[in-house]
């Protein structure tokens, strides 16, 4: 009797599984479905940073050289050089948005690069105004798709998860390749000639599309490296934007970004100045340490910061990095000498190495899921423009009338202003995921 009475039990169990409804298979995230990126892709996007540094220095402070020895007149530089400012404001957001609109940030990347070694070509060719103003409305549009491009093609690769360090090691190379550059464009201008450094720079756009091309396209996921958006497809700018601005956190890290630009732009420009007027002798010598020695601590110091923004968070390390820079203004406007000018300009670094990787990747922890992370590296980008447009000629004229411890004084009191809206406004936007 007792085997029979198994039997049906074990028949009813069959019967009620058989029965019950089929439980669907949880539906995969992108992080489940990520596969870890090889190795090829994770190189091909350090050397990519690292040549891109190589080009963008290349449009730096060699320009006006060139174009002096070149017997145009300072009016005519200025000119030429606001033509590319403008361009570079008109640029930002369609530039961030093209981005968040394309299926292959790769080949959006390459493009870009192209242009900006076109651009500084045609400078080396054609030192004529209509020429140069056109390549500097050429550099501005590939400078304004390519920046957004890493961080997106950085997004895709490692995921949200991996960004804080793969941000901080695009950091490290990018802060290698313009150190890099600019000792040797330096070194070209002084031994060749100063149209050999737009020679060279153009020559730099071969070793970083090779770059580029090392990482494997199928391994950049495309919805994440918009944000989130489940497919790349084309969507209104206008409704973006209105996406954008109704974040309150977006707005309060604009004015953070902005105050920080408005006190940072002018600093080096007047410490220029300062070191020329006081140490004429070496003041080439003294500026280039002044941008080098920052840059080596970017590059020393730019994937710890990754790290700790995964560990610790982002707001402490805004506040460090807004922190420091009213106290490099202050001591500008009280101490003298050229050295300590230099010693002090090294402050920089911090900030620079800090805003490197928190920049995109508070943009990526904001916009998270909108699909529009890119339009909002535009917007951001637009806004630094913005603010260093108001504050260099304010600065300048402060400095004009009332003596340059006046410009950093006030410099110092607007970083002191980021500081305060950082402590009282901005919030925390580290993912719960990474908080352990």
């Amino acid at each position: 009797m007792r085997i029979p009475r198994k039997a049906e039990a074990l028949k009813e169990r069959i019967s009620a599984t058989q029965d019950a409804p089929e439980q669907p298979d949880p539906v995969p995230t992108a992080d489940t479905k990520r596969k870890s990126p090889s190795r090829e892709s994770l190189r091909g996007l350090d050397w990519f940073a690292f040549f891109l540094g190589d080009i963008q220095t290349g449009f730096g402070p060699f320009l006006a050289v060139y174009l002096t020895s070149e017997k145009w007149t300072q009016t005519d530089i200025g000119l030429v050089l606001s033509v590319g400012s403008i361009a570079a404001l008109v640029f930002q957001v369609p530039g961030g948005a093209l981005i968040d609109n394309v299926r292959s940030e790769r080949r959006a990347a390459g493009g870009a690069v192209a242009a900006i070694g076109a651009s500084a070509f045609i400078i080396a060719a054609l030192p004529v105004f209509a020429a140069v103003a056109f390549a500097r409305v050429l550099h501005a549009a590939g400078t304004a798709v390519v920046a957004p491009a890493v961080a997106a093609i950085s997004l895709g690769l490692v995921g949200r998860e991996g960004l804080s360090p793969r941000l901080g090691r695009n950091a490290r190379y990018a802060a290698a390749g313009n150190g890099t550059a600019a000792l040797l464009l330096g070194a070209c201008g002084y031994f060749w000639s100063a149209q050999a450094v737009f020679f060279v720079t153009a020559f730099f756009a071969i070793p970083a599309i090779t770059a580029l091309w090392y990482i494997r396209e199928a391994e950049v996921d495309v919805a994440t490296a918009h944000g989130g958006s489940s497919e790349p497809e084309a969507s209104s700018v206008p409704a973006g934007l209105s996406m954008l601005l109704r974040k309150r956190a977006f707005l309060v890290f604009i004015a953070i970004i902005a105050l920080f630009q408005m006190a940072n732009a002018p600093l080096l420009p007047l410490v220029g100045s300062e070191l020329t007027t006081r140490a004429s002798q070496w003041a080439v010598a003294l500026i280039a340490a002044a941008i080098v020695l920052p840059q080596i601590i970017v590059a020393l110091f730019s994937p710890m910061v990754g790290r700790l923004a995964k560990r610790i968070g982002r707001r402490p390390l805004l506040l460090a990095a807004l922190g420091v820079l009213p106290i490099r203004a202050a001591l500008f406007a009280v101490l003298d000498g050229a050295v300590p000018l230099v010693a002090i300009q090294m402050l920089d670094g911090v900030s620079a190495a800090v805003l490197a990787v928190l920049i995109p990747l508070v943009i990526a922890d904001i916009t998270f899921g909108t699909g529009h992370f890119n339009l909002a590296q535009g917007v951001v980008g637009m806004s630094i423009g913005l603010a260093a447009a108001i504050s260099l000629p304010a600065a300048g004229y402060i400095a004009d009338t009332l003596g340059r411890p006046s410009a950093f004084w006030w410099l110092a009191a607007t970083g002191a202003l980021g500081f305060i809206v950082t402590l009282t406004l901005m919030p925390e936007t580290r993912p719960k995921e990474e908080i352990t």
